[in-house]
C-alpha cells in the first residue's frame, strides 16, 4: 500500500461544514462555442441560483482539456495534478458531477467526469471548464439554490483553494464539505442525521485516500478524483456508489466500504431530500 495523504496545516476543528439551501431543478442549453464554464455560469445566472450541481452528460466538446491526479512534488500539499491532458478532436462528455460556485468574483465550477472519442476511448479526470469548449449546442440538467453556494476559499490545513459552502436559507437541502479523513458514508450519514433527512439523493465530487469497495475491491492510490453515482441516503443509511480514477488514469467502480474510506483532500456534497 502507498503512503497516506499527509496534510501540511493545522486540522480544522470543523470537519464538516454544511448550510441548509433551496434546491431547484434546472434544465436548459449550453450554446456551442463558449466555454463549459461560460455556458454554466450564464444558465446558472438566468435561473436565479448561485450555486448547486450540474450533470454535463452528452456535451461534445472540441477541444476538451482535464487533469488526472498526481502525487504532490512541492513537499507541500498532500496531492497535486497531472499535466493537462489535450487528446485531439471531439469528445463527449459521459457520467459527470460539477458543483456550482463562485472564486475571486466570478463564476467557478469543479468537475469529474468520465469522456469518450466516440472509437472505444474513454477516460476519466478534472475538467478544465475554462479551457473545454462546447463544439454543439448541449441540453444539460441541473440542481441549483438561490440562497446557497460553494465559495473558492483558502483552506489552511491543505493549502488548496477549495469549495466551501456558505450562504443558506431554511430551504429542505444540504450543500457541505467533508474535511479530511473523516470516513465518508458515516460522516454522510452524521450530516444527514443532524438535519433529520432519512431520505435523499446524494451528489458529490472530492477524492478518498485509499479506496475500500463493500464488493471487496478497493484502489490502492492516496490520490484519487471522484464522483458519487447512483448514491442515496435510504432510512438514514447511506448507499454510496462512486467512479474514481486513479494516478495511472484506471477508471474503477463500487460501493464504499463504511468506516474505511477517508477523504482525501476534500469532499463538496449537496444533500437532495
Amino acid at each position: 500500500m502507498s503512503l497516506r495523504m499527509i496534510h501540511p496545516g493545522p486540522r480544522a476543528d470543523r470537519r464538516i461544514q454544511a448550510v441548509r439551501c433551496g434546491l431547484r431543478r434546472i434544465e436548459g442549453v449550453l450554446p456551442a462555442g463558449r466555454t463549459v464554464m461560460q455556458a454554466v455560469g450564464a444558465l446558472f445566472a438566468t435561473a436565479g441560483c448561485r450555486g448547486g450541481v450540474v450533470w454535463l452528460e452528452g456535451a461534445s466538446c472540441d477541444p476538451i482539456r482535464y487533469v488526472l491526479p498526481a502525487p504532490a512534488t512541492d513537499g507541500l500539499h498532500g496531492a497535486w495534478y497531472s499535466d493537462t491532458h489535450a487528446p485531439d478532436g471531439p469528445w463527449t462528455i459521459g457520467a459527470s458531477t460539477a458543483t456550482v460556485g463562485w472564486k475571486d468574483g466570478a463564476p467557478f465550477l469543479h468537475c469529474h467526469g468520465l469522456w469518450s472519442d466516440g472509437a472505444g476511448w474513454q477516460a476519466m479526470g478534472h475538467l478544465l471548464p475554462f479551457e473545454t469548449v462546447l463544439a454543439r449546442d448541449a441540453r444539460v440538467t441541473a440542481l441549483g439554490s438561490p440562497d446557497a453556494w460553494f465559495e473558492s476559499l483558502p483552506d489552511p490545513e491543505t493549502a488548496f483553494t477549495l469549495f466551501t459552502p456558505l450562504g443558506g436559507g431554511d430551504g429542505a437541502g444540504l450543500m457541505a464539505r467533508i474535511a479530511p479523513g473523516e470516513d465518508v458514508v458515516t460522516a454522510v450519514e452524521a450530516l444527514a442525521a443532524a438535519h433529520d433527512i432519512p431520505q435523499a439523493r446524494l451528489h458529490a465530487v472530492g477524492s478518498i485516500d485509499h479506496i475500500r469497495f463493500a464488493e471487496g475491491h478497493g484502489v490502492d492510490c492516496h490520490a484519487t478524483e471522484l464522483r458519487f453515482a447512483d448514491a442515496v441516503l435510504q432510512g438514514g443509511r447511506a448507499r454510496i456508489g462512486i467512479e474514481v480514477v486513479d494516478i495511472q488514469g484506471a477508471v474503477h467502480r463500487g460501493t464504499l466500504a463504511r468506516g474505511g474510506n477517508p477523504v482525501g483532500v476534500t469532499l463538496e456534497l449537496i444533500i437532495e431530500p
